[in-house]
């Protein structure tokens, strides 16, 4: 990965509490204590600087609003796409991504190799799902044999999972996805049901920690949520449906939050008219007005709430308006914590998440204050630059 050397000067710097005046010096991709000798200076001055954004719940290969599309598609089309999906992101301020369900080593190879301009990149493989489960693109009416594809993986019982795990991991994973309740986008399956058993899900979590990773768990429910952390799941993708008591137990637990609250509004309003059917419409509906409730409900309970967009298709292009939303939940000073030191601890990278020393030199340039002015972190018009490995590349 390209990295670089830069001054930031004049700017109004975010400490995670308030916006301080301070130089910003970025040597060879890292935050250092000072100047970079004959490096760029990028003039700040009267303009707002935050770390650069992490979005926790991204879909580089969801190309498509047809699961079966997305599964079986010709992967070339699928990564070249995806390589357009990320370059959008980070021209958008996300400098960091995690790829929840879809990407592979290849497509982080390319990264890596300077391919394309790409934010940092954390993918979990195809996430895994048990028959007829929230990853199983079969509607009840198709008989067709489905066993894997490019975001998801039936497996089912305890020895092939614990194999399934240790493949994702040999092949790069950051972290392991698994699907523990039904969903919007699949047809088959119940929304608050916990999916997999116990059993199922507790060899995925010790697999995982085992070599040092964690779990996510694609979870809407109470039930289905309990069900995860209390057999290790570490982070509740969604959680829309969530009550008050399991927030708390979520806590004592050390489990994380990642709403998504753009994919619901996104679907709510566009989805009909880009062929998302009626099935994923009515199950959509039914979580869409609890979102920002459950962000709420999470915060009060002292959950850490990260943040992430879960965005398909032609979607993806409401990146920020899951900004909006959350900052409507929660306030601009938490989502903007969500969306850099929260997202970074979920992540586990230190250099992630904060404009410190030894940290990474991925940064936003805003127009305005957006603690005073919201709208500056979620209006594209109000991004002046983004850096990232200190070099300006938006």
């Amino acid at each position: 990965m390209r990295t670089g050397s830069l001054n930031i000067v004049g700017a109004h710097v975010w400490d995670g509490e308030a916006f301080v005046d301070r130089e910003v010096h970025i040597i060879e991709g890292h935050v250092a204590d000072g100047p970079a000798e004959g490096a760029e200076t990028l003039d700040a001055a009267g303009r707002w600087l935050v770390p650069g954004l992490i979005d926790a719940h991204f879909h580089a290969y969801a190309t498509s609003m047809d699961g079966m599309e997305n599964e079986r598609g010709p992967l070339s089309f699928t990564a070249i796409n995806g390589t357009r999906r990320l370059e959008r992101a980070l021209r958008r301020g996300f400098t960091t991504v995690r790829d929840v369900a879809g990407g592979d080593i290849g497509l982080a190879r390319a990264i890596d190799a300077d391919l394309f301009d790409a934010p940092r990149y954390h993918f979990t493989g195809p996430a895994l799902s048990q028959t007829g489960g929230h990853g199983d693109p079969r509607a009840p009416h198709i008989d067709v044999c489905f066993s894997h594809g490019h975001m998801c993986q039936v497996v089912d019982g305890v020895e092939n999972l614990r194999l399934a795990v240790r493949d994702r991991l040999r092949t790069g994973a950051h972290a392991i996805k698994i699907m523990t309740s039904g969903g919007v986008f699949s047809l088959a399956d119940p929304l608050p049901i916990p999916q997999y058993s116990p059993e199922e899900v507790r060899v995925v979590t010790e697999e995982a920690k085992r070599r040092g990773s964690y779990v996510a768990a694609h979870a809407y429910s109470s039930e289905a949520v309990l069900h995860s952390i209390e057999n290790g799941v570490r982070s509740i993708e969604h959680g829309n449906l969530i009550d008050s008591a399991t927030a708390v137990r979520m806590a004592e637990l050390d489990a994380f939050l990642v709403p998504t609250l753009a994919a619901y509004d996104a679907m709510d309003r566009r989805g009909a008219g880009i062929g998302l059917n009626a099935i994923s419409l009515a199950k959509n509906a039914e979580v869409l007005s609890r979102g920002q409730e459950a962000v709420r409900i999470a915060l009060a309970a002292g959950v850490r709430v990260g943040f992430g967009t879960d965005l398909m298709g032609d979607l993806e292009d409401d990146q920020l308006r899951g900004v909006r939303l959350q900052i409507e939940a929660s306030g601009a000073a938490a989502t903007l914590r969500a969306m850099t030191e929260v997202n970074a601890e979920l992540i586990g990278d230190p250099a992630l998440g904060h404009l410190g020393t030894g940290a990474y030199g991925d940064a936003l340039l805003l127009s305005a204050d957006p603690i005073a002015e919201p709208a500056a972190l979620w209006e594209e018009d109000a991004r002046v630059s983004v850096v990232r490995g200190g070099r300006v590349v938006a």
